[in-house]
């Protein structure tokens, strides 16, 4: 009788056999394909590469068997995929990692994508590893290249928003003093002067939206989510636009909020949409018309805020083009100022939040706008403090003049500010056109505030203020930066360089006198 000889994979232990099968199938079809596949052992030392990674790297499969595969990546990434690897190994997970591999043709690095998938047995053991490196060279070029175009493109909004913000600081400055000069200006006069002012603080407005959606688009916009109380928000945005409605005569109706009712959102963009919708509501509004705000939490961990007004109301098709940029809906030759961005802006912003925004409108009726995001537990209630009274502008110094220094290489920008500190009698001003003459002006003088332009001819403000705190005698002066760098992320470096305050151009004096103020004060509490 003959004896049959069983499958030789079929004398091996449970596992083997069957990790065997598949790893013959695996290299018939890897050597098939145009993409580097590999197998290696339980330990991650190589047992398998295919024709396509052996040509690549220009080794035999028995020099990858005896001198491993480290050799081949580049030496800055050699310890941290040898240490990944190494990890992995350990817990016997399935991975990815990136890596730069040399080319044998040219010895050229390139960058792969590893992904490596353990094969184990019935109890669980990784009996081998099977892996594929993927090319992603021009992958990672083009991102870099992306990267590389965004951050021009941040760098050519900081460099716009700056020359834009100089010529309208002296314009709208000049204006406020005239409109508050003595004797006050005739009635024509100040006609022109709210024009001046008008069209100034418009042209502002489009500036930021410009560059916010800039920012948006880009990628560039930062945000800082977290629990947000409705009650509050719209206490503030009822706050800040109560003066334009009653200007228009306009009447606006808020609810009363569930006190823990809370929205997961970012502070200051929450308020920036709402402070939108509730401006467009007034300003397109019918005369004596009126604006109502609701919420409802109908829909399950989400929570929507409503505006409706009771304007001319929007057709199919003006709907259908609302959130285009520049498209005012025909309303670029009326009396109404827009700049037709407000609504991208905010439906962009809502949408990074993970919230949406949505309209319904009736011709002749009026139409609702509203947002819906998500719901967010009420963050536990801090312990109350006193609050701590802010110094107005009036009564703040002690006998004596309070010197001012306004390091600023502007001349318009130091006459302005000359103009308003000249309004005080117990203040007096001291210019300095450069950071060097600045920093030396205030070694002699030391003044009790230093304001401090960011941009200057010689050193930046920055600079200034390190030399400033290294020196004894004058680490203790509060500077106030005042810049036409106005980008979320200048105002974020010159606080964290120890900046007093941050303002940006053009100026408001009301706050610039209560941020001079406040500095005052500071000043006065050290001495």
């Amino acid at each position: 009788m003959r004896k049959h000889h069983a499958h030789p994979s079929a004398q091996l232990p449970s596992g083997v056999a069957e990790a065997l099968e598949g790893e013959r199938g695996f290299r018939a079809f890897a050597d098939a394909v145009p993409q580097i596949m590999w197998i290696a052992n339980p330990d991650g030392w190589i047992d398998y590469v295919n024709q396509r990674g052996l040509s690549y790297g220009g080794a035999t499969l028995e020099q990858l068997q005896t001198l491993g595969w480290e050799r081949f990546i580049h030496p800055d990434d050699l310890q941290t995929a040898v240490d990944f690897w190494r990890r992995s190994i350990e817990n016997g997970n399935e991975f990815e990692m990136e890596y730069r591999f040399r080319r044998a043709s040219d010895g050229a690095y390139r960058w792969f994508l590893c992904r490596a998938l353990p094969f184990k047995d019935r109890d669980g053991k990784v009996v081998k590893w099977f892996g594929t490196e993927t090319d992603i060279e021009d992958q990672k070029q083009a991102r870099a290249a992306a990267e590389s175009a965004n951050r021009a493109k941040s760098d050519f909004l900081s460099s716009m928003s700056h020359e834009l913000r100089s010529p309208l600081n002296a314009i709208l400055g000049f204006a406020q003093l005239m409109a508050s000069d003595s004797p006050p200006p005739t009635p024509s006069q100040q006609t022109s002067i709210d024009q001046i002012l008008r069209a100034g603080w418009h042209l502002l407005e489009l500036i930021n939206e410009v560059l916010d959606l800039a920012k948006i688009e880009s990628g560039q916009v930062s945000m800082s989510p977290e629990p947000v109380s409705l009650i509050d928000a719209l206490h503030e945005c009822q706050s800040m636009i109560e003066p334009q409605a009653q200007q228009r005569g306009i009447r606006v109706r808020f609810p009363h909020v569930e006190p823990l009712c809370h929205v997961h959102a970012d502070r200051t963009r929450f308020k920036q949409i709402l402070i939108n919708l509730l401006s467009n509501a007034i300003k397109y509004n019918c005369p004596s018309g009126a604006v109502d705000v609701d919420y409802s939490t109908r829909v399950p961990d989400r929570v929507r805020v409503s505006v409706s007004d009771t304007g001319p109301g929007l057709s199919p098709d003006q709907l259908a083009q609302l959130f285009q940029p520049f498209n005012r809906l025909g309303q670029d030759a009326g009396a109404e100022e827009g700049t037709g961005i407000g609504l991208v802006v905010a439906k962009r912003l809502t949408e990074l939040m993970g919230g949406t925004i949505g309209v319904e409108s009736t011709v002749g009726k009026g139409s609702v706008f509203w947002i819906e995001l998500d719901t967010a537990p009420a963050p536990e209630i801090a312990a109350m403090v006193d609050a701590q009274l802010t110094p107005s502008a009036e009564g703040v110094t002690k006998s004596g003049a309070v010197t001012v220094l306004y390091v600023e290489d502007n001349p318009a920008n130091l006459k302005l500010v000359e103009q308003l500190i000249a309004r005080h009698a117990d203040m007096r001003m001291l210019g300095a056109v450069t950071g060097q003459l600045g920093v030396e002006l205030a070694g002699r003088a030391l003044p009790q505030v230093i304001v401090m332009d960011i941009n200057l001819p010689d050193i930046s403000g920055i600079e200034a203020l390190k030399i400033l705190r290294k020196n004894p005698t004058t680490a203790e002066i509060p500077v106030v930066a005042l810049s036409a760098n106005a980008m979320p992320r200048d105002i974020e470096k010159g606080l964290k360089a120890g900046f007093f305050r941050y303002l940006t151009k053009p100026i408001k004096i009301d706050q610039f006198m209560h941020a001079l103020a406040e500095a005052i004060a500071f000043a006065e509490g050290k001495h």
